[in-house]
Parts: structure tokens; C-alpha cells; sequence
């Protein structure tokens, strides 16, 4: 069975940072893109940051600069380093996994961030 589980939320005041975790399994960790998007209600899901199976990122213009994305592919683990943190990064941070050929992948439940002071 597939496995997509976040880890590593929580409330953290403005300037802090947060390291969230996602770790992934019944999936060949490794030839898969992996991604954080985030979720606030009634707004659409916005994709946070990428990182492919050649380790190639990208990110929301909104997060550039602040946030790191990365993955350790012995582990099947993907993080991301939050960093700066702002108000309006609060939301429901939501790991996904897609396989090669964007074939339909795997979400997790997400893990709640809350920035305020």
C-alpha cells in the first residue's frame, strides 16, 4: 500500500521557522516528483515547491528565498524547510508524490502551520 504522511507543523511566531517532513512509501521513492502544496479554506491549493527525480526545484514566488525543499531518497523523505516565516503562510501543508509520466499520485493528509504571534 501507499504511504504519503506529513509530519513537523505547528504554531510558530512570525520570523520563525518549521521543518516539515513527508515520508513516503509503497512507491519507488526515488524516480517520483515530489511536492508541498498548501490548502486554506475556501482558496484554492497552491503549489509551494517541487523537486523532481533529477533533484530540480521550483517554487512559488511567494516562498522563493525563504523556503527549501529537498529530499533524501535512501530514506523517502522529502522536506521542507520553512524559514522567514510570515502570516500568510498559514495553511494546511500537503505532501504529494507523482509518478514518472505525470501519472496520476498520491496525497497525504497534510499537517497544519500556523504562523502568528
Amino acid at each position: 500500500q501507499v504511504q504519503v504522511v506529513e509530519s513537523g507543523g505547528g504554531l510558530v511566531q512570525p520570523g520563525g521557522s518549521l521543518r516539515l517532513s513527508c515520508a513516503a512509501s509503497g512507491i519507488m521513492f526515488s524516480s517520483y516528483t515530489m511536492g508541498w502544496y498548501r490548502q486554506v479554506p475556501g482558496k484554492q491549493r497552491e503549489l509551494v515547491a517541487r523537486i523532481t527525480s533529477g533533484e530540480s526545484t521550483n517554487y512559488a514566488d511567494s516562498v522563493k528565498g525563504r523556503f527549501t525543499i529537498s529530499r533524501d531518497n535512501a530514506k523517502k523523505l522529502v522536506y521542507l524547510q520553512m524559514n522567514s516565516l510570515k502570516p500568510e503562510d498559514t495553511a494546511v501543508y500537503v505532501c504529494n508524490a507523482v509518478p514518472p509520466l505525470s501519472r496520476p499520485g498520491y496525497w497525504g493528509q497534510g499537517t497544519q502551520v500556523t504562523v502568528s504571534s
